[in-house]
């Protein structure tokens, strides 16, 4: 175990320009994006890829620009005593012991959203965290985008928003989770551990559905649409409205249009109560996928209406509120790898941190409980940290 004195150890031998070691678990789509998004930012070197499949650790290698050590067991990379940090970007029912044996092994993490995928993962979570001193980034990368920021400080650090009772979340149309089979993956590729891909879950033939189409299951995923895609939307109302847990939840959806074996729902939607006497609303669907107005975050407030999303923001003030006029703002890029980087040198806490991205993850959770057990679900002591 590190402990905070073994992590004060290594900052001082951490200068502010001293380039950081990484290591990256996961190297399949979205993990060989970020290492895009960390070769952006710069100052660092790249020392090893784990992926569970030959082919992505040699596609990783190939994201990474330069010769690293390449491991199907990502125990043997966090061995390693040359890495200081480790991306993990695998399939969600792996985020939570990966990171924990990270932190245990002495690395910073940066772990794809959501952080979890059962409620019951995310305090062990923040215990190893806290007791091991470690800087965790979670990636809803909201929190480290520019017009995000400014609208929180322009709209809600000032109060010209005013009270929020309700806040509206959407977000069709997201051809992602209707990815096809590559040809030729009816077998099993000889390079590929399936084992090591279902890590706890219950033994299973080779499914290439599962494998390349996670968002339809539930195991592979947290509930498709919610943990994949809700995650990012509450993870920002949690932040502007400086919230964190739920009450209660409901939900209805179901398989209405993909009877393609799928578990989870192709058309769903949540409605969330908060003690702020706040609802926050959630609806997915595959139905509609044309992409215009596929996604947006409505804050509905006494002092006016913000919708916010990637593509920018726009404000309108309502009758009498003479604090900050009709606005808008587009598009800017996020820095969240950027952040942590930074963050894993200075010892300060990142901007989406543990304890953020599990209460963003468990709102989710909530409302797939609900969907579930088509009833009521509510809030448990145990899932607070």
């Amino acid at each position: 175990m590190m402990g905070a004195a073994t992590a004060a150890a290594a900052l001082r031998v951490m200068g502010a320009n001293d380039r950081v070691r990484l290591g990256i678990i996961g190297s399949g789509d979205r993990g060989t994006y970020l290492m895009g998004r960390a070769n952006q930012v710069g100052n660092f070197d790249w020392v090893a890829v784990a992926d569970i499949w030959d082919v992505r650790r040699d596609r990783g290698e190939h994201t990474a620009g330069a010769k690293v050590d390449k491991y199907a067991d990502y125990h043997q990379l966090l061995d390693r005593k040359d890495i200081d940090g480790v991306i993990v970007a695998t399939f969600d029912h792996v985020h939570a012991q990966i990171t924990i044996d990270a932190c245990r092994a002495g690395k910073d993490v940066y772990v794809e959203k959501p952080m979890t995928s059962l409620p019951e993962q995310g305090p062990p979570m923040v215990k190893a965290v806290r007791e091991t001193s470690r800087i965790v980034q979670v990636g809803t990368q909201q929190r480290s985008t520019p017009h995000f920021l400014e609208a929180k400080q322009k709209f809600f650090d000032t109060g010209a928003i005013g009270k929020v009772n309700m806040v509206r979340t959407i977000w069709n149309a997201n051809g992602g989770y209707l990815t096809p089979v590559p040809k030729g993956m009816e077998q099993k590729p000889a390079g590929l551990d399936w084992d090591a891909c279902l890590a706890w879950l219950p033994k299973i033939p080779w499914d290439p559905k599962r494998y390349f189409n996670r968002f339809a299951y539930w195991d592979f995923s947290t509930g498709g649409q919610t943990g994949g895609l809700f995650v990012h939307m509450v993870d920002v109302v949690h932040w502007f409205l400086n919230i964190q847990r739920p009450l209660a939840a409901v939900a209805m959806g179901g398989i209405y249009l993909y009877d393609d074996g799928r578990d989870t729902a192709d058309n769903i939607n949540f409605a969330l109560e908060y003690p702020e006497k706040l609802n926050v609303t959630f609806e997915a669907t595959l139905t509609d996928m044309i992409p215009a107005g596929a996604a947006d975050i409505v804050f509905m407030g006494t002092g006016g209406r913000l919708n916010i999303f990637r593509y920018g923001y726009h404000f309108i003030p309502s009758k009498g509120n003479t604090q900050v006029g009709e606005c808008s703002s587009g598009p800017t890029d996020d820095n969240h790898m950027g952040n942590w980087l930074e963050c894993m040198r200075t010892r300060r806490q990142p901007n989406t941190d543990v304890v953020a991205g599990h209460y963003g993850a468990v709102a989710c959770h909530i409302g797939n409980i609900a969907y579930k057990q088509k009833s009521q679900a509510v809030w448990q002591k145990e899932w607070e940290v």
